[in-house]
């Protein structure tokens, strides 16, 4: 009730008493939202997702915490424009998208000349880092659904902030390296994409990244389309080795279908 978390010991004695009850009212509610959260996610309740979202947005801002242009309200309306993505929901997506890029660059804008004792460094990158997850999800969104040259310009941009901020060794920027492989590749753009795709696996290979057999893997494809054969299932048996080693059974399934129409592929180019 709202005498009872007026009372109790998170209430603060210089509110009146309203408030201070309304103030433990809305974190109880937001933590039951949260439990709702989980409890949607485990039974993949796509409308019930949504819905806790946006009642958590609510409660967020009734709370006073949250600025339209808060990182946490930002990154609340990335997951659900990625919800809207996921059920085909374009319009909702792309704006949900949109807007999440624009105000993330507007804001990167006006706090790009604030002193260090105004905004630290650690909090303008995680601002920018927060853009590029926005791109990058856009970027995938785009592929999906064939807008090519979209997708390779959001890619072009993520890939540009995480080396940025975080070097271009780091894991994120290797991913997305090899994700603008991806796209390159599938605009019949092999050279480019060959050239992005054997540095991601460079990296890759000296970093030990957790998801190396996935870039060889993209490397292998882009090899294949460019005809090059041999070295292509080399690359190919070398990610389905370490996809093995991995346990990664989607991944190891997927080269396995790769090799065999890399076999047909030969065949058919072997001469008479």
């Amino acid at each position: 009730s709202p005498g009872a978390a007026g009372a109790g010991p998170g209430a603060d004695p210089a509110l009146p008493p309203q408030l201070s009850a309304l103030r433990g009212e809305l974190a109880e509610a937001e933590r039951l939202l949260h439990q709702a959260l989980r409890r949607a996610h485990q039974q993949d309740n796509r409308q019930a997702i949504i819905y806790t979202y946006s009642m958590m947005g609510n409660v967020a801002y009734m709370q006073g915490q949250l600025d339209n242009d808060d990182n946490a309200i930002l990154e609340l309306s990335l997951k659900l424009a990625s919800i809207y993505a996921a059920q085909k929901q374009d319009k909702l997506a792309v704006a949900g998208y949109q807007f999440c890029i624009l105000t993330l660059e507007e804001k990167i804008a006006k706090q790009k000349d604030l002193p260090e004792d105004v905004l630290s460094a650690e909090e303008k990158a995680n601002t920018q880092l927060l853009l590029g997850m926005s791109l990058d999800s856009y970027a995938r969104y785009l592929l999906n659904i064939k807008e090519l040259s979209a997708a390779q310009k959001m890619y072009e941009k993520a890939l540009q902030i995480s080396s940025d901020v975080q070097g271009e060794t780091h894991p994120q920027s290797v991913v997305l390296m090899s994700d603008l492989a991806t796209v390159l590749d599938a605009q019949g753009r092999y050279e480019e994409a060959h050239a992005y795709s054997r540095r991601a696996a460079e990296l890759a290979r000296d970093t030990q990244h957790p998801e190396e057999h996935m870039v060889l893997s993209n490397l292998a494809a882009i090899l294949m389309h460019k005809e090059d054969f041999q070295q292509a299932k080399l690359v190919y048996k070398e990610a389905l080795k370490q996809a093995q080693q991995k346990g990664d059974a989607a991944s190891v399934q997927h080269i396995q279908e790769e090799l065999a129409e890399l076999d047909c592929l030969r065949g058919r180019a072997a001469p008479a």
